[in-house]
């Protein structure tokens, strides 16, 4: 790999060889830890469910489910040593996201081999979406020295758009340095660049408004895709939406102003798209092929088009 053109890197980002065998090693040591820390609390959170049918059980006088009737006592032994409020205080997104609000999240935007020109402007919008972000073109670099250069100069997020015959229709957000890594189908994208005469965008750090994400799942995804941006300053005229409509994610973004003590002008400013999830993977973009799933939607099964899975209701 030669080195970079300087017109096509940030002057602070340079993607480089593999480092030394020890960083590797520490690199490797630390993700055995949180993959060791997710299973313990996956075994932990169903020891948990199993407890709570039992209980359930017992204050509502009904029959024990049959599959908990051999621990059945053990359970009950142990209820007497929980402490109510002490559920979920610490879990794997507290590892993945433990500096989200305190420290700005350090974006980084890139695109797939030999982008067309319209997937170059969409990766161009998307930079001034997120604030502080940085694009890097593709090149011919392979995605494991992109992560490699990522987590070597502190970025939190890889965020990766894809195209099909010039339209842009896929997007991956990689959060570093362990994951999760999620895939998401881009469609209806309107860029900027269609809308002639709309002006500057605003580069302030957006307020944000995210509805529908009721299931377990859906607050994932909205974690996933809030950490995203820094915490905003009261005054911000900015506003980013991720509304969920079965199970579409609609971006929006506007900016508002006050007409009078009332009223509030709010202006569309652009780009619009629909994301779609098809799936959470537990690390980083270039483990794909060892990574656990932690979800994939099923299409092709029979109840596919009546299911919803970011929304409770």
């Amino acid at each position: 790999m030669g080195p970079p053109h300087s017109n096509l890197q940030p002057a602070s980002f340079q993607v480089y060889q593999a480092p030394p065998t020890v960083p590797l090693r520490r690199e490797a040591r630390l993700r055995r830890e949180y993959l060791y820390r997710k299973a313990r609390e996956e075994a932990q959170r169903s020891a948990q469910e199993r407890k709570e049918k039992v209980r359930r059980a017992l204050e509502e006088n009904r029959l024990i489910p049959t599959e908990l009737r051999r621990e059945a006592l053990a359970l009950q032994g142990s209820l007497e040593f929980d402490d109510a409020g002490g559920e979920g205080v610490t879990n794997h997104v507290d590892d993945e996201y433990r500096w989200a609000g305190v420290e700005d999240p350090k974006v980084m935007i890139t695109t797939s081999r030999d982008p067309s020109s319209r997937l170059k402007m969409f990766a161009k919008e998307l930079k001034l979406v997120f604030p502080g972000a940085q694009r890097m073109n593709r090149g011919r670099h392979e995605v494991g020295a992109l992560v490699r250069a990522c987590k070597a100069n502190g970025v939190t997020d890889l965020l990766v758009v894809h195209e099909h015959r010039g339209t842009p229709v896929g997007f991956i957000v990689s959060h570093l340095p362990f994951g999760p890594t999620a895939y998401f189908t881009l469609c209806n994208v309107v860029m900027r660049h269609d809308i002639p005469d709309l002006g500057t965008m605003s580069e302030a750090k957006p307020h944000l408004i995210t509805h529908g994400f009721s299931s377990r799942l859906g607050k994932r995804v909205s974690d996933i895709l809030r950490y995203l941006f820094p915490v905003p300053k009261d005054d911000s005229h900015r506003v980013i939406t991720f509304a969920n409509q079965d199970d579409y994610i609609s971006f929006r973004h506007h900016v508002y102003r006050k007409t009078n003590h009332r009223n509030v002008e709010l202006t569309e400013v652009g780009p619009r798209f629909e994301l779609k999830l098809y799936m959470i993977r537990q690390g980083t973009l270039e483990q794909e092929a060892t990574a656990d799933v932690e979800w994939r939607w099923h299409p092709y099964t029979n109840t596919a088009h009546k299911r919803v899975f970011l929304s409770a209701e």
